[in-house]
């Protein structure tokens, strides 16, 4: 099966983890050449994400005589993140207050079945202010998804899971080993009998 490209928010969660695990400042011309090689972003979209990036206040920016400078620290990115995300559930809280106003605005007005100009544009503001609830719901998820406690434990699983992967594999060479002494058969048989994959190996 062919792989989808990495989506714009992959993109910006593996720049910012690649930030981090730096701890370091760099000019833009060594972000798109390093970045891009060791996070697998293609160099083309490298300036749109880091822009993003910067725009969200996620990644700093100083400019230093002609050339631009770009940074995130863990530490600062969680502050940072913290923030926006208290900020965005101040703003649903908000929305929702308004939304429930609204809803009782037109539930008067469907009750005495009167299409005025007031009802339509309560409908409509009504209409805004679900799409504003609908936005600031991905965004926060967004943030979410690239909470370093998130990405950390990601890492920890995922190397817990390929130190099991890998103990199950010493395993089964062990016991082939075993097999080809007591019984004297063929390793290729072998595989084939039980399913092996000729490239069957440790997770590197």
């Amino acid at each position: 099966m062919v792989r989808k490209g990495l989506s714009f928010e992959e993109k910006r969660s593996r720049m910012l983890e690649w930030f981090y695990d730096k701890e370091d400042v760099f000019s833009l011309k060594n972000v798109e050449k390093y970045c891009s090689k060791e996070k697998g972003i293609t160099s083309m979209s490298i300036k749109d994400v880091l822009q993003s990036l910067v725009d969200d206040n996620m990644v700093k920016m100083e400019k230093i005589g002609t050339s631009n400078y770009y940074w995130a620290f863990l530490s600062e990115g969680a502050s940072v993140r913290q923030n926006r995300q208290l900020d965005l559930e101040a703003s649903l809280k908000s929305l929702a207050e308004e939304k429930e106003a609204l809803d009782a605005k037109i539930e008067e007005a469907q009750s005495t079945r009167q299409e005025s100009e007031e009802r339509t544009r309560i409908l409509a503001e009504l209409e805004e202010e679900e799409k504003k609830q609908e936005e600031f719901d991905i965004e926060l998820q967004q943030f979410k998804d690239s909470d370093p406690e998130l990405l950390e434990k990601k890492e920890s699983d995922t190397k817990i899971a390929k130190e099991a992967a890998n103990r199950w594999t010493d395993n089964v060479f062990a016991i082939k080993s075993w097999c080809q002494r007591k019984f004297n058969i063929d390793p290729n048989t072998m595989d084939k009998q039980f399913g092996i994959p000729t490239d069957f190996d440790s997770i590197e």
